[in-house]
């Protein structure tokens, strides 16, 4: 059983080896990146290429690492109790499993996506220690000890909006991925327009990679908001000579606002055309 990527995600060696090293030491996958190269979308292309379901626990700010084993709903309880409501009396009709549990009790295999990690609290990691590690955990209210069937694929990601815990990441196997080269993009964009125009494609890229690399940019753009900037220059059949023959002293590019993501960047750009025009005219 080996990841090798599919035709719908362009995986390059390294995140191969990667992937199939975490699961055969059976660790959870660790993988950090800008955002927009792929992180979640790796989790299910790998569900998929395995032929194995896909639980995703979407993490944020307010999550806590017990609502992905179970929460008790003691309130409602003592609701049911006051109207005499029968089911009190069956405290499992109170509990709420959590993806984890999820992912524990199902007799087969399957890929449990942790996503954006590192939007939660610091603590978040260290809480869920010892049921990554053992894979196991204790419910309270009922005495019961819930163990994996089947140890999970477990693909943590993470923006790295802040630091992780050592003794979490002692338990991960770590990638990183690196922001795709002209190569890799060129058949990142094949997979998502078979039979582009190849021209078109390279003129694209130049403009592209030439805005990634503007000193400065508060936000560079990301491979899939160069996928979007593209779906617009076909549908808007913008020729590529205008690309081509791009005037430099107007810096912006066509249909920039899915290139661009904020009024900063886009005012660097046009102090950029501005300064160019200043030397033009010397």
């Amino acid at each position: 059983m080996k990841f090798e990527g599919t035709d719908r995600y362009v995986a390059t060696a390294d995140l191969r080896t990667a992937v199939n090293a975490a699961i055969t030491l059976q660790r959870p996958l660790l993988i950090k990146g800008e955002p927009g190269t792929g992180k979640t979308l790796l989790a299910e292309e790998i569900a998929r290429a395995l032929d194995k379901p896909l639980l995703t626990w979407h993490i944020k700010s307010t999550t806590k690492a017990q609502q992905g084993l179970y929460e008790y709903d003691a309130v409602s309880r003592l609701r049911d109790s006051q109207l005499g409501n029968e089911k009190v009396h069956e405290i499992g009709n109170y509990i709420k499993k959590g993806k984890l549990w999820e992912a524990f009790e199902r007799d087969e295999q399957c890929v449990l996506l942790i996503d954006e990690v590192d939007k939660a609290d610091i603590e978040f990691p260290n809480d869920l220690l010892l049921e990554l590690d053992r894979m196991e955990f204790f419910v309270y209210e009922t005495g019961e000890t819930i163990k994996a069937r089947q140890r999970p694929i477990i693909i943590i990601t993470s923006n790295n909006e802040k630091e992780l815990p050592d003794a979490f990441l002692r338990r991960c196997f770590f990638h990183f991925i690196s922001f795709p080269d002209r190569d890799t993009m060129r058949k990142i964009v094949d997979v998502h327009y078979p039979g582009i125009s190849k021209s078109l494609v390279e003129q694209a890229l130049e403009v592209f990679f030439e805005v990634r690399e503007i000193p400065g940019l508060k936000k560079k753009p990301s491979s899939s908001e160069l996928i979007d900037w593209l779906k617009l220059l076909l549908a808007d059949d913008i020729p590529e000579e205008v690309l081509k023959n791009r005037d430099n002293s107007k810096a912006i590019p066509p249909l920039y606002g899915a290139l661009l993501k904020n009024e900063q960047d886009v005012h660097l750009l046009e102090r950029l055309a501005f300064m160019h025009r200043r030397e033009t005219r010397r």
